[in-house]
């Protein structure tokens, strides 16, 4: 079978990227963005969707860390679009729902070839975690679903802990893409779309 591994990197004036994943992976994670809990967020998304994944930010944290943050959900996303390849065989949908403690995430998602979010947490979040604006999750999961091209919802019920309102929905994003990337041995070499390409 062919290596399904993503390979981007992204300089701007405001920062330099580096993205590799293998969505075949184990769970290998190597995260680097000078933003502590973005990085915890993005280890719970290797670990969880057992992908191999390394990503190496240098971004004007001297301003903030929007770009940082943003350019690194859009190099991410174009890593995986890279590694998923004409998706052939995959499974194509994927869902998951994760709690923690009192929060609750559910995500699903259709490696589409359409770029879409629907996204709703609960309002009157904590704004910051660490240096992590609470305001970025939704604008990470846009960037991400836009390089992707992915159809992905996200909603998150009930929650009052912000650490906890964020984490899990990486954790149910990573499980819900490691379902959707998984091959299906019942159609091999097929593409799992009426069109005939996704």
């Amino acid at each position: 079978m062919n290596p399904r591994v993503g390979r981007v990197e992204r300089t701007t004036k405001e920062t330099s990227v580096l993205v590799e994943i293998d969505l075949d992976g184990t769970g290998q994670v190597d995260v680097s963005t000078g933003v502590g809990f973005y990085d915890h967020m993005l280890d719970q998304l290797g670990r969880h969707g057992l992908f191999d994944l390394t990503v190496k930010t240098d971004g004007d944290l001297h301003i903030d860390t929007h770009h940082t943050i943003e350019d690194t959900a859009l190099a991410l996303g174009a890593a995986f679009k890279q590694a998923l390849g004409d998706k052939t065989g995959i499974y194509r949908f994927g869902n998951c729902t994760v709690p923690l403690d009192e929060s609750l995430a559910q995500v699903t998602v259709d490696l589409s070839g359409r770029p879409y979010l629907v996204h709703s947490e609960p309002e009157n979040m904590a704004p910051m975690i660490g240096a992590y604006d609470t305001t970025m999750t939704r604008h990470i999961l846009e960037s991400f679903v836009a390089q992707a091209q992915i159809a992905l919802h996200v909603h998150v019920p009930y929650g009052r802990n912000a650490h906890h309102i964020v984490e899990c929905q990486f954790k149910a994003l990573a499980r819900a893409l490691r379902y959707a990337c998984e091959r299906d041995q019942r159609a091999a070499g097929i593409i799992p779309s009426t069109k005939g390409a996704l």
